[in-house]
């Protein structure tokens, strides 16, 4: 029999049997040992354990454990039907054993491993509803006493009060996600608008492939919205009611992605003091969105295929395996079939990911949207920043229609943020628009006979100078108002050589 060790460190688990999530919090696991330990020590038992049955993998992962080996047992992990425990949570049924050496259900792998001699064993079923969860086990009662029938239902109550833990802690963090999925519901800038052709193409498109498991690849400029085609996807799927967990591959370096992505174990690098939930555990029956998915460097290339490839993983730092249930979107801005022929993205896993591919359309091909954009964002900011008497002027809509907006969706909700906060009545007027507004000579900087390469990094650092100027410095912001990534302006100021005063940050 092959008993695998874990480096489960007990601060966080998660039940995979529900199929709910239960997440096990440090306070969580406190008080199952709490329970556990009034219960050894009312049944004057030696040591005792609480394994939750990981379904998908087929294992019980001790949990929590009482008594002198209580954490060298919570390296172990054992197959259903395996061991007294595993016979247990495979039937449902409790069973009271006296004598372990002349019971043939008996596994003494663990006990010889970590040099406990067990005499005699009372394991109930952890059950939540009729669904079994996992087991409580108390072990050697007294010096040599032996547990009695009696003693069953007395543990029966000890399992119940921490099914009833289990349970809450479910509830709690799926009322938390449900919170969450509701504030991003509320807010206005979540939803796609639009009446053209483009916008109804790609929604059509993102309906139709709501119903699948099938994983799907958005393709799109920055700013023009793949987050919100990738949410419309997940509402309109049978996953609605699970998790939508989103990741900016490209917001993150190699090693910090790696640990967001799978977790991470205590102890598992300098400063990783707990167990950390990965990205694909929290997505688990749900949707993971990955953007900017052409960022990844190869090698994280490869560890995201080897999971969408078998659906399991590993903790950083762990070797009990993972298995997870989810549906992928996948987002970039890039040319991804130029980063595919040019080596820079796996063939094999730009094919995994782009079983459907959707395009995404700049705002220059739906410019008849402009004016509903404009007035969906008008809204928001009545509603949210109680500027109720906000309104857009028919100058400025016409100037916004004939504008290109190479930043996007992004860059027209920013340009009539600003124009709000910076403007100087209840009224939106061209000059109010950053766009339009009168800078000065933006073209001072810019000289006749430089080539068009050195005039547009003339620009590019002339550009970032007001902003900063703008927001004080505030890189966060100005990144905001330009319409780019917070990283990418950070890249641009080391770049340009671009000196950072002391309200920088």
């Amino acid at each position: 029999m092959n008993t695998t060790k874990s480096k489960k460190s007990g601060e966080e688990g998660r039940d995979k049997a529900m199929g709910n999530g239960i997440w096990m919090a440090n306070d969580l696991d406190r008080l199952l040992e709490t329970i556990l330990d009034s219960g050894a020590r009312m049944m004057r038992a030696r040591a005792s354990s609480l394994l939750f049955l990981d379904r998908k993998t087929g294992r019980l992962n001790f949990q929590v454990a009482t008594g002198a080996k209580k954490e060298e047992i919570k390296q172990f992990s054992i197959r259903l039907g395996e061991g007294i425990a595993g016979h247990v949570a495979s039937t449902g049924e409790p069973l009271l054993i006296a004598d372990v050496s002349r019971d043939q259900r008996w596994y003494r792998h663990i006990s010889d491993q970590i040099g406990f001699k067990t005499r005699s064993i009372a394991c109930v079923p952890l059950k939540v509803g009729s669904r079994v969860i996992g087991v409580v086990e108390f072990i050697n009662k007294g010096e040599n006493g032996k547990f009695q029938e009696s003693d069953l239902e007395l543990i029966n109550v000890f399992a119940e009060l921490a099914a009833i833990a289990i349970e809450n802690a479910r509830k709690f963090k799926l009322v938390e996600l449900e919170n969450q999925d509701l504030k991003q519901d509320l807010h206005l800038s979540h939803e796609i608008v639009g009446k053209s052709d483009a916008i109804r193409q790609v929604v059509s498109e993102a309906l139709q492939v709501a119903d699948s498991m099938a994983s799907t690849l958005v393709l799109g400029e920055s700013g023009t919205g793949k987050e919100l085609l990738a949410r419309l996807i997940h509402q309109a799927s049978p996953r609605k009611d699970r998790p939508l967990v989103a990741l900016n591959c490209a917001a993150l370096p190699e090693t910090l992605l790696e640990t967001e992505l799978f977790g991470h174990e205590k102890g598992a690098f300098t400063g990783a003091t707990g167990t950390k939930i990965g990205k694909f555990e929290l997505a688990d029956e749900g949707t993971i969105f990955l953007d900017e998915i052409a960022e990844m460097s190869p090698s994280m290339q490869a560890k995201l295929l080897r999971v969408l490839q078998d659906g399991i993983f590993y903790r950083l730092g762990g070797n009990t395996p993972i298995a997870v249930d989810i549906r992928v979107i996948a987002a970039t801005n890039r040319q991804i079939t130029k980063e595919v022929e040019s080596g820079k993205f796996r063939e094999d896993l730009y094919y995994r990911l782009n079983v459907v591919e959707l395009h995404m359309p700049p705002l220059r091909e739906r410019k008849s949207d402009i004016p509903l954009l404009a007035a969906h964002f008008v809204e928001w900011f009545r509603k949210e920043k109680g500027y109720f008497s906000l309104e857009i002027s028919d100058a400025a809509i016409e100037k916004m229609t004939d504008y290109d907006w190479p930043g996007n969706v992004r860059e027209l909700q920013n340009a009539l943020e600003r124009a709000v906060v910076m403007g100087r009545g209840g009224k939106i007027e061209p000059e109010d628009l950053p766009m339009f507004a009168s800078r000065g000579p933006a073209a001072e900087d810019i000289d006749v006979g430089m080539t068009l390469e050195e005039a547009m990094h003339a620009f590019k650092k002339k550009f970032i100078r007001m902003n900063l100027k703008q927001t004080g410095g505030n890189q966060t912001r100005a990144a905001k108002s330009m319409g780019i990534q917070r990283t990418y302006l950070s890249r641009l100021i080391s770049r340009y050589g671009i000196k950072k005063d002391r309200k920088d940050r």
